[in-house]
């Protein structure tokens, strides 16, 4: 039941905006914190009237939680692969049925996203996208063909979201738990026509017109120095290691140019916690792992007739202690943006990831999935607590695309898994796309979008991937010092 200021609501008009949360008195929007809200059932759920999450109505909650465009800041957290089913699997294995994420379902304005690439040659859409041509979408507002980053399909670049705040005088910062050349960030920073062109030598095979010695641009990495954002962190220095194959660092190492053109270049955890500002001045760059970071939980795979066995639980992955977690990373880069100089005046974008998400999938790999959507719900808390400090800031949560777990009722034809949840109840993922040992596929199913803060509206109801673009855009634009 409700106590004090918090209400519980059911749906107004928009199925999307069916939350719950506390209602803040109008005021000026420098003078009041927007409320998020909290999900989880009321009771137990066997019980009459247990298992519901929402009571009474909404109005005057949905009315406190809409602010009009023009966000100081923007923090765009992306979930690879976070389906409503990922999201689904991790909440009953971590949470229970009737649970709910502190970060992901808490924010109180929630849409659904279409997404689709387009093909190359005639442009007609291509309902099953991958991560290079969904981050072209947000970070462009043009559809491209899979496999391109940030040029459309004729391949020519379009300016990014982060290119354009940097323009606009705003501190920048781009994140991720993979390699920082994967598709997701690569989009915020860098314009090739191959989404694998990382560094010069796959460069100079796979994306000729974009390499130094062609005149290009350069590869992911080369142009990543170029763009020059305030913070990176990410995985991906084995690519460092590549030399420039033409202009002024012709013959050097990538990490030699990092350091000689000011980055801050760090590889270690600990040395995280000595980085006290970043500019453009020493801007930083750290890279943790030299491929993707590694994932919360060990591998725990499922397999043909997986879900007739015994049920299992996750496990820690020993590995993942060696790299900072998302939400640090998160929290370093909000603390590092907000308080430079730039940050200060103008504000910031912040792209951050959990990419693995995705990666396991891919792999049939539960607790993996698992594992890496409650370290973007973690990321999501750090985003939101600074934004209700900040009251100027905008959050948006979403994913790129869909993927293949589904929970089920029993053993299916294709991989499955039976895990004992954290309320001891037996759920049964499985995965139908692939063969054992193969890539689970995308699917083209729409995903969740859901907002907090200046224009978190925009998010509500039936939206594309590309009003990202224009949503974060014309928010940037409409701030007003």
């Amino acid at each position: 039941m409700a106590t004090n200021n918090q209400v519980r609501f059911a749906a107004v008009g928009v199925a999307a905006l069916a939350l719950a949360f506390t209602v803040i008195p109008a005021q000026a929007s420098s003078q009041r914190t927007l409320p998020t809200i909290s999900r989880a059932a009321d009771g137990p759920v066997d019980e009459f009237g247990g298992a519901r999450r929402i009571g009474g109505d909404q109005s005057k909650t949905i009315q406190a939680a809409i602010q009009k465009s023009g966000a100081k800041n923007v923090i765009l957290v992306i979930g690879d692969g976070m389906g409503d089913s990922e999201i689904t699997v991790a909440r009953n294995y971590l949470e229970g049925a009737g649970g709910a994420f502190k970060g992901i379902d808490a924010l109180p304005l929630t849409g659904q996203m279409t997404h689709y690439s387009v093909h190359k040659e005639n442009g007609k859409p291509d309902y099953t996208p991958d991560s290079a041509a969904t981050g072209s979408a947000w970070a462009t507002g043009v559809k491209t063909y899979d496999n391109a980053i940030s040029v459309d399909r004729h391949g020519r670049p379009h300016e990014t979201l982060l290119q354009l705040a940097k323009k606009s005088g705003k501190a920048t910062g781009d994140i991720t738990t993979s390699e920082i050349q994967d598709a997701t960030p690569a989009v915020q920073v860098s314009h090739v026509l191959l989404r694998k062109c990382y560094g010069p030598e796959e460069t100079s095979k796979s994306c000729a017109p974009n390499a130094l010695e062609n005149g290009g641009l350069g590869s992911i990495s080369e142009q990543l120095l170029n763009t020059r954002p305030d913070v990176t962190f990410g995985g991906g220095s084995k690519t460092f290691a590549e030399k420039a194959k033409a202009g002024d660092w012709k013959g050097q190492t990538l990490e030699a140019q990092a350091k000689a053109r000011g980055y801050q270049y760090i590889t270690d955890k600990a040395d995280l916690a000595t980085i006290g500002s970043a500019d453009q001045r020493r801007p930083v760059l750290g890279l943790f792992s030299s491929g993707n970071m590694p994932v919360r939980y060990a591998e725990t795979l499922a397999t043909s007739g997986g879900g007739d066995k015994a049920a299992v639980q996750c496990q820690a992955n020993p590995k993942a202690s060696e790299v900072p977690t998302l939400a640090s990373m998160t929290k370093k880069s909000i603390d590092l943006l907000s308080k430079n100089a730039d940050g200060r005046k103008n504000g910031f974008f912040l792209q951050v990831e959990s990419a693995s998400i995705d990666k396991k999938d891919h792999a049939a790999d539960a607790c993996g999935q698992i594992g890496e959507t409650a370290q973007l719900d973690e990321a999501v808390q750090e985003a939101l607590k600074f934004a209700k400090k900040d009251k100027n800031t905008l959050v948006i949560v979403t994913a790129d695309h869909a993927h293949s777990s589904q929970i089920v009722d029993e053993v299916t034809p294709g991989l499955s898994i039976k895990l004992r949840t954290n309320e001891g109840s037996d759920m049964v993922v499985s995965y139908g796309t692939a063969a054992a040992g193969e890539s689970q596929q995308h699917t083209g199913s729409q995903v969740r979008v859901a907002g907090y803060g200046p224009g978190a509206a925009n998010v509500v109801g039936l939206i594309d991937q590309t009003d990202l673009f224009f949503i974060i855009r014309d928010g940037m634009r409409a701030y007003r010092r």
